[in-house]
């Protein structure tokens, strides 16, 4: 028998390659943080000697999910800006807390709260942007999260950078510091085509070339985006983003809300991909992606689930759900994002989006184990007559028991086991609680309270 180091046996794996396949009562054989076989779970226990095996007879076994979108650190916001657009809730919150809060201590506490969040409902990798990204580097690390963190630029000064280019230069920095970890990667995040110029956005054109980086960009996110767009530039944002040559494979559109027949094409045309984040797109009034018309197109789309100030859950599980319905009321065709293409968007599609579908995003032989368990013997999963359909339109995040990042446990029997392991329980509460205190303080100062 061969010598391994985890052999996982489940009643459903749903690999994602080929789509809408279902294995029943087969095992994932992981050895070097690596699935090396996949297979019935009779020939495994014939075949394979593992160090640890785990049984769980009945869980559906899926690929971690993929936030293609968060920012992870205003988790320490979560609740705070409700029933406000984008722009008021941008210039009244969210911007007045950020001058007075952020800080490589609110980057991390609030990064590691979102990890916590995410692992438990099954996500195993997230693209994160936001400031001082090693910090939020090592908040999602903690956690035993895969990280892929943004190389932030924005034109006005914060307490980060004073201008675009000290934001490259010191994102560029902490990319050099983790280049040793393979667990992190990173994309160059410019924010916004209206927070930033056409010079920035030259320089990461070049940048993302060089480096061989994603791009990833909020981007017809709001009707207010493209108006002024076409007010200052006398073009709609992806326009802008086409003449600056950032339309590539290499680009990530965040929200991609408001698009037309031939910006679809674009996008599908230069192999661009789009991050769908549907339940901040509802919860800020910014309307609903054309997901069924870029799918159609042959788009790549991943999910995302934005901020917790802007959703408020930071919830793959909820997000996925919500992306599969929205698509098939906004089209009124309940065939417009069946059950297995949303679930591939949440893995393989984020995967690809940032340029990891060789590493993770389906269960195959030579990708590393990032795996997700998910116990549907409860009365709320059952009857199972279909796992994919269930994981996506009945279970929650409540039922993701166990999850693996490149092999390692970090979730076992719904306990994250970096939080089990810490020297003082309930540190994370303590830490949550004196942030919390200090954004009512600081909204107070702004006379925003």
């Amino acid at each position: 028998m061969n010598p391994v180091d985890l052999v996982i046996e489940a009643r459903w794996v749903v690999p994602i390659v080929p789509r809408a396949a279902v294995l029943e009562d087969h095992a994932v054989i992981v050895a070097d943080g690596r699935i090396v076989d996949l297979l019935p779970t009779s020939d495994a226990r014939a075949a394979y000697a593992p160090a640890e095996r785990v049984a769980l007879p009945t869980h559906a076994l899926i690929p971690g999910l993929v936030n293609l979108h968060t920012h992870a650190a205003m988790a320490l916001f979560r609740g705070i800006g409700d029933d406000l657009p984008l722009l008021q809730w941008l210039e009244q919150r969210i911007w007045p807390l950020e001058k007075a809060l952020a800080s490589p201590e609110f980057v991390h506490d609030g990064s590691r709260l979102a990890a916590l969040e995410m692992v438990r409902a099954g996500t195993t990798c997230c693209s994160d942007m936001y400031f001082f990204p090693e910090s939020a580097v090592r908040g999602l690390r903690e956690v035993g999260m895969r990280a892929v963190v943004g190389i932030i630029a924005i034109e006005f000064p914060t307490a980060y950078a004073v201008d675009a280019e000290d934001y490259l230069r010191k994102g560029l920095a902490t990319r050099d510091l983790f280049r040793d970890d393979p667990l992190v990667a990173f994309t160059l995040a410019p924010h916004a085509p209206y927070t930033v110029g056409d010079d920035t956005l030259r320089r990461i054109a070049v940048l993302a070339e060089e480096l061989d980086l994603p791009v990833h960009i909020h981007l017809h996110e709001t009707v207010h985006e493209i108006e002024e767009s076409l007010r200052l530039h006398g073009e709609r944002p992806l326009a802008r983003l086409e003449r600056l040559r950032l339309v590539t494979e290499r680009l990530i559109a965040v929200h991609a809300v408001h698009l037309e027949p031939d910006e679809i094409a674009l996008l599908a045309q230069r192999g661009a991909s789009v991050a769908h984040c549907p339940a901040s797109n509802l919860k800020l009034g910014s309307g609903i992606a054309p997901v069924a018309e870029l799918l159609t197109a042959g788009v790549n789309v991943g999910i995302g689930t934005d901020g917790a100030a802007s959703n408020d859950r930071i919830d793959m599980v909820s997000e996925l759900r919500l992306a599969a319905l929205l698509a098939k009321g906004i089209r009124r065709d309940p065939s417009a994002l069946p059950a297995p293409a949303a679930l591939e968007a949440a893995t393989l599609g984020g995967a690809r989006a940032l340029g990891l579908e060789r590493r993770i995003g389906s269960i195959e032989a030579g990708k590393e184990a990032d795996l997700a368990a998910f116990d549907l013997s409860s009365l709320e999963t059952q009857p199972v007559f279909d796992p994919v359909s269930q994981l996506v339109y009945a279970a929650g995040r409540e039922h993701a028991t166990d999850v693996w990042v490149a092999g390692r446990s970090v979730v076992r029997m719904r306990q994250v086991l970096a939080e089990a392991q810490a020297r003082e329980p309930g540190q994370t509460a303590a830490l949550v609680h004196a942030w919390q205190n200090r954004c009512r303080q600081a909204l107070q100062t702004a006379g925003l309270a």
